[in-house]
C-alpha cells in the first residue's frame, strides 16, 4: 500500500495539518531513538546502528522500486560519488549518535547534534547579529552537560559533538545530492552505503551471536525512524514555508528529552530543562531569522534520460536546445515538456537538510 501511495504524496491533502505532521514524525522518531537505548542492553551500539541501517536500506529500496535502478543509471559518476560521500555522512552520524546516547541522556545527545544544523543555519544567513543563537545554544547545551559538578562523561560528549559535525556534511551533500535525486532515491541509497561502510563495525556482533528478538526489534525500530517521519515529512514539506518548517523542527530537542523522561526514565533536573530552552529557542530564533516565505521543498525537474533525448532529436530532426535540452523546449522545460520553474540544489532538500538526518 505504500508503494502504491508513494507517486500521489506530492498531490495529497490530507486533514491533518502539516504542523501536527512534523510533531507526530519528531516523537515516532525520538520513540525509535529510545527503543534504541533499551536495544544497548542487547548488543553493542555498533551492531544496533548497523541493523537499523540495514533494515532502513532494504525498506527503502523497496520502496524506491523500479524508478530507483533507473535514477541510478541515468546519474553521472559525481553524482554517484556525492551519494557515497553522503552515505558515509550518515554512517557516521548515526554510529555517532548511537554511541554518544548509549553514554548521556537521549536529550543532550539530540541538542549537541543540533548545534550542527543550528551553525550551517546561522552561517548561511551571514549576518553577524545571528551568531547570538550560536551562543545562546551553547550556553543550553552548558547547562544540559552541567560540567562544574565534575560528572561529564567526556566520551559520550566527543560522540554527540562528532555526529554534530557529521550533521553539517550531511546537510551540504544533501543539497548536491538532492539536485540529482529524489528525496526517497537518494535516501535508499545513502542508507544502502550507510550499511556497507558500519558492516565492518556491527555485522560481526551480529552474525556470530544472532538474536531473532534483537533483529525484531530493530525492524520495528527502522520501521519508526527513518519510514514513519519520512513519510510525514515528505508530505508536510510542501504544505508549509521554509521558516515555519524550521521553526517546528527547533523543538526536536525538547521531544528527545521527554521522550528519555517516559521511557527511558532520563528525568532531567532544573537546570537542565533551561539549557533545553535556550537550545529550542536558539533554534526558533534562527529559524524566524531566515523570515522565508517560500515552500520548504519543490520538486526537483524531471531529467530526460540522454538517450531519449537523442532518440527524439533523431525523429524530429531538430536540433538540440540550449545546452543539449529537448527541440524546442526552453531552458526550463521539464522531461514532460511542460515548463519547471528552475529548482537549485539548496530548494530540492529541505532547508535544514531536516528529512532522516537525525540518528
Amino acid at each position: 500500500m505504500i508503494l502504491s501511495s508513494l507517486p500521489s504524496l506530492s498531490r495529497a491533502r490530507f486533514g491533518v495539518p502539516a504542523p501536527l505532521m512534523l510533531l507526530i514524525g519528531m516523537f515516532a522518531l525520538h520513540t525509535g531513538s529510545a527503543m534504541t537505548v533499551h536495544a544497548f542492553e542487547a548488543a553493542a551500539p555498533a551492531t544496533v546502528t548497523w541493523m537499523r541501517l540495514t533494515w532502513a536500506a532494504l525498506l527503502l529500496v523497496a520502496l524506491g522500486g523500479p524508478s530507483l535502478w533507473r535514477a541510478v543509471r541515468a546519474a553521472s559518476p559525481r553524482e554517484l560519488g556525492s551519494v557515497v560521500i553522503l552515505g558515509t555522512a550518515s554512517a557516521g552520524m548515526m554510529l555517532f549518535y548511537s554511541e554518544a546516547t548509549a553514554r548521556i541522556e537521549l536529550g543532550t545527545a539530540t541538542s549537541i547534534e543540533f548545534l550542527g544544523t543550528l551553525v550551517v543555519a546561522v552561517l548561511a544567513m551571514r549576518r553577524r547579529r545571528e551568531l547570538v543563537w550560536i551562543v545562546a545554544a551553547v550556553a543550553g547545551v552548558l547547562c544540559l552537560t552541567r560540567p562544574w559538578q565534575g560528572e561529564l562523561d567526556l566520551a559520550g560528549i566527543g560522540f554527540a559533538l562528532a555526529g554534530a559535525l557529521c550533521v553539517v556534511g550531511y546537510i551540504v551533500l544533501t543539497q548536491r545530492v538532492g539536485a540529482g535525486f529524489g528525496a526517497v532515491h537518494g535516501l535508499a541509497l545513502s542508507m544502502v552505503v550507510g550499511a556497507a561502510v558500519t558492516a565492518p563495525l556491527g555485522a560481526p556482533g551480529a552474525v556470530m551471536d544472532p538474536n531473532p528478538q534483537l533483529i525484531a526489534l530493530t525492524l520495528l525500530i527502522a520501521l519508526l525512524f527513518p519510514m514513519l517521519p519520512f513519510l510525514l515529512e515528505m508530505v508536510a514539506l510542501q504544505r508549509m514555508s521554509r521558516t515555519a518548517f524550521s521553526t517546528f523542527s527547533s523543538l526536536e530537542p525538547a521531544v528527545a528529552l521527554l521522550m528519555g523522561m517516559l521511557l527511558i526514565g532520563q528525568t532531567p533536573v532544573a537546570v537542565q530543562v533551561l539549557g533545553m530552552a535556550l537550545v529550542v529557542i536558539a533554534g526558533i530564533g534562527a529559524a524566524r531569522g531566515d523570515r522565508s516565505d517560500r515552500p520548504a521543498v519543490r520538486r526537483p525537474a524531471v531529467r530526460r534520460p540522454a538517450v531519449r533525448r537523442a532518440v527524439r532529436r533523431r525523429d524530429t530532426g531538430a536540433g538540440p536546445g540550449p545546452e543539449g535540452s529537448a527541440p524546442g523546449a526552453r531552458p526550463s522545460d521539464g522531461a514532460d515538456g511542460h515548463p519547471h520553474t528552475p529548482v537549485t540544489a539548496s530548494e530540492s532538500v529541505p532547508p535544514s537538510g531536516q528529512v532522516l538526518s537525525r540518528g
